[in-house]
């Protein structure tokens, strides 16, 4: 019996399969080509915009539409700062009133809820979750008549109170904050601090809070971007153009032509516009980063 076993043959071993090294080029370049085109939408009209900012007056619509011609933007820029008594200025300020304050209650609240959900254990505490889970999942836009109605019965509507007040929530921060909680505040140093006679408010602001510094900087750009590009709840909330953003100016000095106001303000002025949001990237980027990612390998 051995014998049979110890003279059968061995049969030799199959060569390994070919790596089709034609179909996964053909697959390179299908991928790469579908990011160019993706990279190329969202950057043309960008180019567009800094283009035609830079036009004179009464050649916005003249020559080639993606190239210099007629280079007059510092002349373009005096404009728009000067026009209507410098009301783009105010724009600009209540536009970072709103959204630095808003950014910055709404990252402390979402830390702090975020927080207490992740390590905290009460009756309806998953209840409480689902709820703001569900309400990431509805369009901003369907709350903006009710917040009206809201304010409107509070007599806060044209002022800015009706604007701050339901930018200070973030349904999405305190989503995030509480994964990323759970992900990077462990359970044993909360406990030690504990110990050590700390109470639940410096555990959270000494202990707790700088660990989830990449996730708060992620919420308050988020945020701020969100706050800063609103249209519709201050274009319901506001009447007055001093208490006005500068996204609800620019549509109204867009819909003035008529008025004797130049094509080129709303479009230099939209371009200046995008100047605090490409800062504050460039800035935060790094934590940006690091605040997607929570999470990823937990």
């Amino acid at each position: 019996m051995s014998t049979a076993l110890e003279r059968r043959p061995v049969r030799p071993a199959r060569p390994a399969r070919p790596v089709r090294r034609g179909t996964e080029t053909a697959s390179k370049v299908v991928v790469n080509a579908v990011l160019g085109l993706m990279a190329l939408y969202t950057l043309i009209p960008l180019w567009w915009l800094f283009v035609s900012a830079t036009k004179g007056s009464g050649y916005l619509y003249t020559g080639t539409p993606l190239w210099f011609s007629h280079f007059d933007l510092f002349t373009n820029v005096k404009t728009v700062f000067t026009f209507d008594h410098g009301v783009f200025s105010t724009w600009l300020a209540n536009s970072a009133l709103y959204s630095l304050v808003g950014a910055s209650v709404s990252t402390l609240l979402s830390a702090m809820a975020g927080y207490a959900l992740s390590k905290f254990t009460f009756r309806g505490r998953e209840s409480v979750f689902n709820v703001i889970l569900a309400s990431v999942l509805i369009p901003a836009p369907m709350f903006a008549l009710p917040l009206f109605l809201l304010m409107a019965k509070l007599n806060l509507t044209d002022s800015y109170w009706s604007v701050l007040l339901p930018s200070c929530v973030s349904p999405f921060g305190v989503y995030l904050c509480r994964i990323f909680a759970a992900a990077s505040v462990p359970d044993e140093l909360l406990e030690a601090a504990r110990l050590d006679g700390a109470g639940e408010r410096r555990t959270f602001f000494g202990i707790a809070l700088p660990l989830m510094g990449p996730a708060l900087v992620t919420v308050f750009l988020f945020q701020f971007v969100g706050i800063w590009n609103n249209y519709l709840l201050p274009s319901l909330m506001l009447n007055s153009a001093s208490r006005l953003p500068v996204t609800v100016g620019l549509v109204q000095w867009r819909s003035e032509f008529a008025n004797g106001v130049p094509p080129l303000l709303p479009v230099t002025g939209a371009l200046l516009s995008l100047i605090p949001l490409v800062v504050a990237f460039v800035c935060l980027q790094q934590f940006w980063r690091k605040g997607l990612t929570a999470g990823a390998v937990k």
